[in-house]
């Protein structure tokens, strides 16, 4: 019996713990941002739902949007396009 009594005892310390790390340990945050001298890489919500890894490769002055297609559970490049191209006013 004090095998048993032992074993509840470690289980519900290890239960507390765990719940008390739940609530006090902050969680994963998927917005930010790197810059280096060559790329920049930044996630942001995509319009159509989901996240989107936006990379600019500031040699070429090229914008890059990548998403996780769920479908066949691979990354796809939704678009590649000049930076210039955010810019355009139309008047």
């Amino acid at each position: 019996m004090k095998n048993q009594t032992l074993s509840i005892t470690i289980l519900s310390i290890t239960a507390a713990l765990m719940l008390a790390a739940h609530f006090f340990i902050s969680t994963a945050n998927a917005g930010f941002a790197i810059k280096d001298r060559d790329y920049q890489v930044v996630t942001a919500r995509i319009q159509s739902g989901g996240d989107g890894l936006y990379i600019l490769d500031n040699k070429t002055a090229q914008l890059a949007v990548f998403t996780y297609d769920p479908a066949s559970r691979s990354v796809r490049a939704r678009v590649k396009r000049p930076i210039t191209d955010a810019f355009i006013t139309n008047p």
